[in-house]
C-alpha cells in the first residue's frame, strides 16, 4: 500500500527518501572490467554465456540480421517507429549549434568550433524488457550532431538474439554497427576496446546497477553522459483529475523496476486517498504486477500539502526525472519549476508521450541529478574547441600585461613568453 505523507514541510527527510540508492557492485563490476581489458573478447564471450546463458559465435550484429529484424516486426509498428523518429529528429535539430568568430579591430580573433564526437557508444538495456525507444533516443541526437561513428550495444537471449524491435529500431535510426553485448563487460569493451569492439570516445544510455556502475568506473578513459539511477515520477495534481488516470501515470514507471519511485503531490486528502484506492485496483491487472507491487510499497509516496505552491516547492526540491503538473492551466506552475529532467503539462499529457512519441528526450537525470543536469541533448555528442590569432603588433599592445599578470602567479616563464618576441637575439 503507497505512504500517505501529510505535513509534508516537517516531513522532510520522508519525502526525499523517495530517491532510492542503487546497491553497492563497485567490486563485482571492477571485476568484470579487468577481465574485458585482459582478455578482451574470449571475456566477452564468457561473460555473455554466464550473464545471458547465450553461446556467442560472433559479436556484432550481421547485416542478414538486422534485415530479418525488419521482415519480423509488423508494418504497423515500423510506420510508429518512423513517426516516432521523426518527431525526434525535429526536437533534436532544434538543438544544434554553430560555432562563432569575434574579429577585433586590433587584428585579433577568437572562435569556437564546435564538433561531433567521432566514437559513440549507445547502451541499450535488454534483460527484463526490450526497449526500442531508448535505441531512438540515444541514437538520432549523435547521427543529428554528425558523429561519425555510432555503436551500440544491447544483450542477446538465450539463443544468441536481439530482439527484432532493437534491430528495427536501429535501422529506423541510422545505426548500423551493434554488438551483442550487455551489463558492464558491454561498457568495459566500450571503454577499452577489443579485438572486436572498438574503443569508443563517449557512452550513453541507461542500464541497471552494475550498467551505471561500469560508467562511473571507466569515466575518465571515456566521457558518459550521466550515472541514471532508478525510473522516478512525481505527478502534482488536483482534485479535478480522475484518480484512475493519476494512478496509471504513477504505475508508468513503477513497473520500471522495484526500486523505481512513484509521487504523488496533491492539495486534497480526498483525491490523496482515492488515488491510492485506484493504485490497489490497477495494480493486478499489470503484466508487470509483482515489480510494481514493489515500487509502490516500498519506494511510492503520496504527499498531501496545503497548496500547489507548496507542492512546486517540494518538486523542486526533490528534483523529479519526470514532473507531470496535472491542472487545468499548468503554465503558470512551469514557471515556477527549477528542477526536473522533463516536465509533462495538463491533465492530457502522460509521461508515456514523452517517453515515445513527443520527440523530447526520455534519457533523463535522475536520483535528484536534475539540480545540475539535463535530457540527453545533441550538446552530449559535440565539443567545443577554441581558437585565437594575434598579429606582431597584437600581441606587442598587451605583450607587458600578460607579464605582469603571470608574475602575479610566480609562473616566469609564461611572463617570459609574451614578451621574449619583442627582445633581440642574444
Amino acid at each position: 500500500m503507497i505512504k500517505i505523507i501529510q505535513d509534508a514541510p516537517q516531513r522532510r527527510e520522508e519525502i526525499f527518501s523517495a530517491v532510492m540508492k542503487t546497491p553497492d557492485v563497485s567490486a563485482a563490476v571492477s571485476e568484470i572490467i579487468t577481465k574485458v581489458r585482459k582478455e578482451g573478447d574470449k571475456a566477452l564471450v564468457e561473460l555473455t554465456e554466464r550473464f545471458d546463458k547465450a553461446k556467442l559465435s560472433s559479436l556484432r550484429v550481421s547485416g542478414a540480421e538486422i534485415e530479418e529484424a525488419m521482415g519480423q516486426v509488423s508494418v504497423e509498428f515500423l510506420q510508429i517507429l518512423q513517426k516516432a523518429a521523426e518527431n525526434i529528429r525535429e526536437y533534436h535539430l532544434r538543438q544544434r549549434r554553430e560555432g562563432f568568430e569575434i574579429r577585433r579591430e586590433n587584428g585579433v580573433i577568437v572562435g569556437q568550433k564546435v564538433l561531433p564526437i567521432e566514437r559513440v557508444g549507445i547502451y541499450v538495456p535488454g534483460g527484463t524488457a526490450a526497449y526500442p525507444s531508448t535505441v531512438l533516443m540515444d541514437s538520432i541526437p549523435a547521427v543529428v550532431a554528425g558523429c561519425p561513428r555510432v555503436v551500440m550495444t544491447t544483450p542477446p537471449n538465450a539463443e544468441g538474439k536481439v530482439s527484432p524491435v532493437i534491430l528495427a529500431a536501429a535501422k529506423v535510426a541510422g545505426v548500423t554497427e551493434i554488438y551483442k553485448l550487455g551489463g558492464a563487460q558491454a561498457v568495459a569493451a566500450l571503454a577499452y576496446g577489443t579485438e572486436s569492439v572498438p574503443k569508443v570516445d563517449k557512452i550513453v544510455g541507461p542500464g541497471n546497477a552494475f550498467v551505471a556502475e561500469a560508467k562511473r568506473q571507466v569515466f575518465g578513459v571515456v566521457s558518459i553522459d550521466m550515472i541514471a539511477g532508478p525510473s522516478e515520477i512525481l505527478v502534482l495534481a488536483d482534485d479535478t483529475n480522475r484518480p484512475m488516470d493519476v494512478a496509471a501515470d504513477l504505475l508508468s514507471q513503477a513497473e520500471h523496476d522495484k526500486m523505481a519511485s512513484a509521487v504523488l503531490v496533491t492539495d486534497s486528502e480526498d483525491f490523496a486517498k482515492a488515488v491510492a484506492g485506484e493504485l490497489e485496483r490497477q495494480i493486478p491487472m499489470l503484466a508487470r504486477k509483482e515489480i510494481a507491487r514493489a515500487s509502490i510499497d516500498n519506494n511510492g509516496k503520496i504527499i498531501v500539502v496545503k497548496s500547489l505552491d507548496e507542492g512546486v516547492e517540494i518538486a523542486n526540491g526533490i528534483a523529479p526525472e519526470h514532473l507531470e503538473i496535472c491542472v487545468d492551466n499548468p503554465f503558470p506552475y512551469l514557471e515556477k519549476i527549477r528542477n526536473a529532467g522533463s516536465v509533462f503539462l495538463g491533465k492530457y499529457c502522460p509521461e508515456a508521450i514523452g517517453d515515445y512519441y513527443a520527440g523530447t528526450n526520455h534519457t533523463l537525470p535522475t536520483s535528484g541529478t536534475a539540480r545540475f543536469s539535463s535530457a540527453l541533448s545533441v550538446d552530449d555528442f559535440i565539443k567545443k574547441t577554441q581558437y585565437v590569432y594575434y598579429e606582431k603588433d597584437s600581441l606587442k599592445e598587451v605583450a607587458r600585461e600578460v607579464e605582469y599578470f603571470a608574475m602575479q602567479e610566480g609562473l616566469t616563464a609564461h611572463a617570459k613568453s609574451a614578451v621574449i618576441r619583442f627582445e633581440e637575439e642574444k
